[in-house]
């Protein structure tokens, strides 16, 4: 197997690559330079960490079969044309997290005591502690959390060292799970504007968390509250941000913005940016030495374990859901021919297999598959299936939603 690795890491990770294939390494290769290397390389994988992967490279090879990413979020991955093409998308979620919780407060401290202003100010021979000596303070203030994972949860246990109420929401967050993780659990995201001094954002980017946060949102947060954002573009309606910034007096943390260079280093102009309560970062929330040492390890994991097994951990886009109406048990005799000739029967009836699972016991002798199925096939089909001599037994059941 061949590995196409297209970007930096360290010298152990792609040591630790090699017990899964041959590796290639293109660590300087740009988006638009990746869909000539896939095309000249072949390789069945592919790992990134901040390079674009487009529908273009996915249509390089027809071997490419797994897109790696190490990293939280795969929004930097045509995930969708993937999926088309039937080619697996991991990431490493998680495993970034404590850095980008780290951050989180560095930008929640800055806010809340203009250290970046003090800083300039001294750095420019200027002594104004009058100005500067006031602060809200965070003791006894309430943090809202949108975005209840695991920076999250690691930016909520760090609120407690400081004295702070904990609410959060989000999608998947249920009253037990948050008593659990001692916070407050909020049903609805505007009421965590209407609750928090501090605001801190954590989703990731999908078409479901597309402006979650707008003018709605702003309008209901508290003047002269901290708002931070580490998250994604597109989360965030920067113009409403903006308005509110203004009319509420609001302090931002932010380290992600829309139009961002490419590359490491380059110009921005982002109209947020030219607002004096802004405290940005240059989207580096993960890039810390232990984050990306863990985010590559877990990569590294993720591509061993799928050559060793076909099991892809951290699969984003494998469907949550099939159209399968029906489910056929079949127990048949572990021989060849046998699932091909019930699939052949299947095909002749225009039922398609939605997904399969195929079980071997002990010996190898005998197996089961269990086939999903997109709707029930007839009486003549199963009978059919019945005669081959392999077969042991079927049932058949609706898949209930």
């Amino acid at each position: 197997m061949k590995i196409l690795v297209a970007d930096r890491f360290d010298s152990s990770t792609i040591e630790a690559l090699k017990a899964s294939g041959e590796v290639e390494v293109r660590a300087e290769a740009t988006a638009d330079e990746l869909p000539g290397l896939v095309s000249e390389l072949r390789p069945s994988a592919l790992l990134v960490r901040s390079t674009r992967v487009t529908a273009k490279t996915l249509h390089a090879s027809d071997r490419l079969s797994l897109v790696v990413r190490a990293g939280a979020g795969c929004d930097t991955i045509d995930v969708a044309e993937a999926s088309r093409r039937g080619i697996h998308v991991a990431c490493t979620p998680g495993k970034n997290a404590i850095a980008v919780a780290e951050l989180v407060w560095g930008l929640i401290l800055a806010c809340d005591r203009r250290i970046p202003d003090q800083i300039q100010e001294l750095r420019a021979g200027r002594w104004n502690r009058s100005e500067y000596a006031k602060a809200n303070g965070l003791w006894g203030k309430t943090l809202g959390i949108v975005g209840f994972g695991q920076i999250g949860r690691e930016v909520a246990s760090r609120a407690k060292a400081f004295g702070m109420r904990v609410v959060a929401w989000s999608r998947r967050l249920t009253e037990d799970d948050a008593d659990k993780a001692g916070v407050d659990y909020v049903a609805n995201i505007v009421n965590v504007a209407r609750l928090a001094d501090v605001v801190s954002v954590s989703v990731v980017s999908n078409p479901e968390t597309q402006d979650l946060l707008g003018e709605k949102f702003f309008n209901a947060m508290r003047t002269g509250a901290i708002f931070v954002n580490t998250s994604r573009v597109g989360v965030v309606d920067e113009k409403a941000l903006a308005k509110a910034v203004v009319d509420k007096q609001l302090r931002c943390g932010i380290d992600i913005f829309t139009q961002e260079p490419q590359g490491g280093s380059g110009e921005i102009r982002n109209d947020l940016l030219k607002l004096p309560s802004i405290f940005g970062t240059h989207h580096i929330g993960a890039q810390t030495d232990q984050a990306q040492r863990a985010t590559a390890t877990e990569a590294v994991r993720v591509i061993r374990v799928w050559s060793e097994s076909g099991q892809v951990l951290n699969c984003v886009n494998r469907a949550a859901a099939t159209p399968a109406t029906a489910v056929l048990t079949v127990r048949h005799l572990n021989k060849p021919g046998v699932l091909a000739h019930i699939f052949y029967t299947l095909g002749q009836a225009q039922i398609n297999v939605e997904e399969m699972d195929n079980v071997v016991y002990e010996g190898g002798e005998a197996a089961c598959a269990k086939i999903q199925l997109s709707r029930l096939p007839s009486e003549e089909h199963i009978v059919t299936i019945r005669k081959n001599p392999n077969v042991l037994g079927t049932s058949l059941s609706l898949i209930k939603r």
